[in-house]
C-alpha cells in the first residue's frame, strides 16, 4: 500500500524572508511547505481587521476556502507605547500604503525623534491562524517579544523594523542579531511554538484519513 505524501501547508504570505522563517520552524517536523507566492490564483485579501487576530483569520480562512488548502496565516507589527501602541496593525504601511520597510522605519524615528530613550519601549507581536481546507479555523495562537526602539537603524538582518527593534537583554537590534537567534526570541517564532502541536497533529490526522 503506497504512503500518502503529507498534507500540504500553505504560509499566507509572499514575503520571501518570512516564508523563510516560518519554514525552518516546520521543516524539522517534516511539513511540506509552499507560500502564496507559489500560488498565481491566490487571493489578496483585504486587511479590514482592527486586531492583529481579527486580520490573521481573514488571511487564513479566505484563503484556504479559496485555495482548499492548508493555510498557516499571521498577522504581526509593532507597539510603541509612547506612540499609544500605534503603528500596531498598520505597521506594514505605517508610512503608507505602499511603503518600504525604509521608509515605515523612518516614519517611526520621525514620530519618536524627541522621545528619551526610557520611554521608548515597545514590543513585537504576532498573531497565528491556521485554517484547514474548508476555511475552518483549526489553532491559533499569540506571542510577543518585549524590546525598544533605537534612535537609528543598525544592522542589515531580518525585515520591516528589525533595524530599530532592540533586545535589551542582548543590547542588539534583530538586524544586529543573527536568524538563528531571531527564531529563538522573535514574536512570530514563539506564536509559532505555540501553535506547533496543533499544526502536526491536524496535518497528520489529514494524513491518515
Amino acid at each position: 500500500m503506497p504512503v500518502k505524501a503529507p498534507p500540504l501547508l500553505v504560509l499566507g504570505t509572499r514575503n520571501v524572508k518570512k516564508g523563510r522563517e516560518l519554514s525552518e520552524l516546520l521543516a524539522p517536523r517534516g511539513i511540506e511547505v509552499a507560500t502564496l507566492a507559489d500560488f498565481p490564483a491566490a487571493l489578496e485579501v483585504e486587511e479590514t481587521g482592527n486586531t492583529f487576530a481579527a486580520n490573521a483569520r481573514l488571511k487564513a480562512c479566505q484563503q484556504a476556502a479559496h485555495l482548499q488548502q492548508w493555510v498557516l496565516a499571521d498577522d504581526s507589527g509593532i507597539e510603541v507605547d509612547a506612540l499609544q501602541g500605534a503603528p500596531g496593525v498598520y505597521s506594514a504601511r505605517f508610512a503608507g500604503p505602499d511603503a518600504t520597510d525604509e521608509q515605515n522605519n523612518d516614519r517611526l524615528l520621525a514620530d519618536l525623534a524627541q522621545v528619551p530613550v526610557e520611554h521608548r519601549t515597545a514590543r513585537y507581536a504576532c498573531h497565528i491562524t491556521l485554517a484547514d481546507p474548508l476555511g475552518a479555523i483549526r489553532a491559533e495562537a499569540f506571542a510577543t517579544c518585549a524590546g525598544r526602539i533605537r534612535f537609528k537603524c543598525e544592522g542589515a538582518n531580518g525585515f520591516g523594523y528589525d533595524p530599530l527593534f532592540e533586545v535589551v537583554e542582548y543590547h542588539r537590534t534583530f538586524g544586529e542579531l543573527g536568524p538563528a537567534v531571531k527564531r529563538a526570541l522573535s514574536h512570530r517564532s514563539r506564536a509559532m511554538r505555540a501553535n506547533l502541536p496543533e499544526i502536526v497533529a491536524s496535518l497528520r490526522a489529514e494524513r491518515a484519513d
